[in-house]
């Protein structure tokens, strides 16, 4: 069987690591691998949500690995791998989805929120990814998939920790990339692109807002953004993944009329960014500290009334062979109903 075969070949058997997994996409991504049969390391801080997180795993029919690791720490993350090598088996797909945030205008963010924020969110990626090469690049095989969103090309106001670090970390994704396919590695890494995504960081993420913060419309289910994810993993060649029809509209948008997208955004993104209801002070907030540690918050966050659990671009953008397939047989019917109008006339 070939490297490619193999790893088109189902999850069943396979070593997954996702970390961020307590809560939101990553919960949602360590399922769906259980669910597929893999071995799933899941790496968070919160113990509650991360127990918890385990228990959807094997309820799924996975095998479920829980550690409690600060991905801002590469000590910890290194031993993580150490451990996640010697008790499931040899690692191949880790996905890297952890982050924490500040929502507030520049002016309101200091230093060492701006500096832990890039700690968790960037250097996260960058601890899990040269983890994961340390035991994929020996064995010339495995998968790293980095989960990056739209805000990692078009910066958003009120966000400027996030998109700052996922700018970062798209940068470092085509680095390594090139490398790779320099060194003619059997290792992937590939990155996907969310949109608007409806998760607990709208509860947890520590905010300045006079409001509650939402994501920004449309809203997906992170079941749709995990769908993505193993997708990619699956598909590991191509360099980007883009999930969601507003991800695909913000990347062109950026790509051609960026200066009218700061216009725009300077006028709805405010609103846009948050509910109509007041910030309860009590609010938790997980920059420091796992806001789930005694506490499980689960996958989706507070707007199930207006998440898609589907997207069109995204069954479109997994199947766009057929789509060629049919337009290509459509343009053929066309062509010989055409022939045939023409040899009526005639």
């Amino acid at each position: 069987m070939s490297r490619q075969q193999s790893r088109r070949a189902g999850a069943e058997g396979q070593v997954v690591v996702v970390t961020g997994a307590s809560g939101g996409v990553g919960r949602a991504t360590a399922h769906a691998f259980g669910a597929r049969g893999a071995a799933v390391a899941l790496i968070a801080r919160g113990e509650e949500g991360l127990a918890r997180a385990a228990d959807d795993v094997r309820d799924a029919g996975g095998t479920a690995l829980p550690l409690n690791v600060d991905v801002s720490d590469h000590t910890a993350v290194d031993a993580a791998a150490d451990r996640i090598e010697r008790d499931l088996g040899p690692v191949s797909v880790w996905v890297n989805t952890a982050f924490s945030s500040v929502f507030a205008p520049v002016t309101e963010v200091s230093a060492e929120e701006f500096r832990r924020a890039t700690e968790v969110t960037y250097l996260g990626y960058v601890h899990g990814t040269l983890a994961a090469l340390r035991h994929m690049k020996p064995r010339d095989a495995g998968t790293v998939v980095q989960v990056g969103s739209a805000l990692a090309y078009r910066g958003i106001p009120l966000q400027a920790p996030y998109c700052a670090a996922k700018h970062a970390i798209q940068g470092f994704h085509e680095s390594l990339r090139c490398e790779l396919l320099h060194d003619k590695s059997g290792v992937r890494v590939t990155m996907v692109q969310l949109p608007g995504v409806n998760t607990p960081q709208f509860t947890w993420v520590k905010s300045r807002l006079p409001l509650n913060p939402r994501p920004i419309a449309p809203v997906y289910q992170p079941e749709v953004a995990a769908r993505g994810i193993l997708f990619a993993a699956d598909h590991p060649e191509r360099r980007e993944h883009w999930v969601g029809g507003s991800t695909v509209a913000t990347l062109l948008g950026d790509k051609f009329v960026p200066g009218l997208l700061d216009r725009y955004l300077a006028r709805a993104g405010f609103k846009g960014q948050q509910t109509d209801h007041e910030r309860s002070p009590a609010q938790p907030d997980n920059l420091w500290k796992p806001a789930d540690a005694r506490h499980d918050y689960g996958a989706h966050g507070e707007f199930d009334d207006e998440a898609s659990a589907r997207s069109y671009q995204l069954w479109a953008s997994h199947h766009h062979g057929l789509l060629a397939a049919l337009g290509t047989a459509a343009a053929a019917a066309a062509g010989a109903t055409a022939v045939r109008r023409a040899l009526d006339r005639a």
